[in-house]
């Protein structure tokens, strides 16, 4: 019953301003301008309007309002035409939309000083990779968003095309921000006590590190100078000097004043952030992709098998079906395809030969400079095993793994199994076979 009430007075309260304040120029005009190439969607207090949506002028923002809109909350990913998105579109068909994306980072926390610290801790960390211009908003409720452009990131990297990189890149920088600035955080909260209000909490990080969740395809946010049902207030655009004292009453609607979110960025000021993050993913990826030597024995590398004869009819299901050619996940698939060559000792040259091959026979094929641009990068690199059987990798491009596969932890460990228990060289104890003089 209580619920009930305080659901009715926080809609009650923000109903009342919404027309007052939507009705502004310099609101709508902050929303509109903020807008352009995103997609957009309407909240009506508690469920969101259609979507695709976009706005053809300022005054829709106090039109939608009129109708019952408390809030407005847009894309991370910058379109050629927001109204041709549709779910369930392929790989391809977004790539082929998306102009490019903005690296949003979300902080949010239980106590609004947690979220003005890792705030603050971010900032610095963004300055030290070179990152002068960033945009940050309060979110409305106790938390912040740090926007940092598309102009300010490399539009190609080793070939590969930035834009076509989403959700991947911007997860993976978020990740790295997280890790690395997670113990000044944890030093600088630990240090937090007003009154009886805060405790030191040293798990209190997990709860105001970026959330890369956040990153995901087609994801919304609030938008600046949107109104936040919970607390009425608004998502006002903040200067870094402002952080440390900040109130959420300083984000009164009546009162605000209006500021770009959007800085002016130089073009490729986040090269260095997004070059050292992808290199730091490199030996910090996720269990299903890290090395055998890493997984097992620091001391010890992963030693390629070597089968005698090989042919296409000795590898797993799931390899075979990627092999003829898929539709979407075509990244993934060439990532479980290099991996898995690798580490059963193919040639190079005859490595390349099959990916390439495999690439033409994909619905919409991956362009060359991309599959140049990872079998480089995967050669640079120590030998990664092919992700495990139980992984999502395989039902993310559409692959099921048959029950004779998930009784062996990846392709590698099939193979082992399935094509040489017989070999005098092969040791059933360890799945691995001998060193052959």
């Amino acid at each position: 019953m209580e619920q009930e009430e305080e659901k009715s007075f926080k809609e009650q309260r923000i109903r009342s301003l919404t027309n007052l304040y939507y009705s502004k120029p310099e609101v709508q005009k902050a929303i509109f301008e903020f807008s352009k190439s995103r997609e957009i969607c309407p909240r009506y207090f508690e469920g969101f309007g259609k979507r695709p949506d976009m706005f053809q002028y300022e005054s829709d923002i106090f039109e939608l309002a009129k109708k019952g809109a408390t809030s407005f909350h847009c894309s991370e990913e910058i379109w050629s035409d927001p109204l041709t998105v549709e779910t369930g579109m392929n790989e391809k068909q977004l790539n082929d939309l998306r102009k490019g994306w903005d690296l949003l980072i979300d902080i949010d926390s239980k106590y609004i000083d947690y979220s003005k610290i890792s705030a603050k801790v971010i900032v610095d960390f963004l300055k030290f990779h070179g990152i002068k211009n960033f945009g940050i908003k309060f979110s409305g409720s106790k938390g912040f968003h740090i926007i940092i452009p598309w102009k300010a990131f490399p539009k190609e990297i080793n070939g590969v095309r930035t834009s076509n990189m989403f959700p991947e890149w911007p997860r993976i920088i978020s990740r790295y921000i997280t890790e690395k600035t997670k113990p000044q955080l944890i030093n600088k909260i630990a240090e937090l006590t007003i009154g009886t209000k805060y405790v030191k909490d040293f798990q209190v990080h997990k709860e105001v590190m970026p959330d890369i969740i956040l990153v995901s395809p087609r994801h919304l946010f609030r938008m600046p100078y949107s109104l936040h049902e919970k607390t009425s207030m608004a998502s006002v655009v903040v200067t870094e000097s402002e952080l440390e004292n900040f109130q959420i009453k300083d984000a009164n609607p009546l009162t605000t004043k209006i500021r770009n979110f959007m800085p002016n960025s130089i073009e490729g000021e986040a090269t260095r952030l997004l070059v050292e993050a992808l290199d730091w993913w490199k030996d910090n990826k996720p269990d299903d992709q890290v090395s055998y030597s890493e997984k097992n024995n620091s001391e010890k590398t992963f030693e390629p098998i070597k089968i005698e004869n090989l042919s296409d009819t000795m590898f797993p299901p799931s390899i075979k079906k990627i092999l003829e050619g898929v539709s979407d996940g075509r990244k993934r698939a060439a990532f479980i395809l290099i991996n898995f060559f690798r580490s059963i000792g193919l040639d190079k040259s005859e490595l390349e030969k099959r990916v390439y091959e495999w690439n033409e026979k994909n619905e919409v094929p991956l362009k060359q400079g991309y599959i140049k641009s990872q079998i480089s990068w995967s050669y640079r690199n120590k030998i990664v095993l092919p992700p495990n059987f139980n992984k999502d990798y395989y039902k993310g491009i559409g692959i099921i793994p048959t029950p004779e596969e998930l009784r062996f932890k990846n392709p590698v460990n099939y193979m082992l199994k399935q094509n040489s228990p017989e070999d005098k060289n092969y040791n059933k104890k360890t799945n691995k076979f001998k060193n052959k003089e």
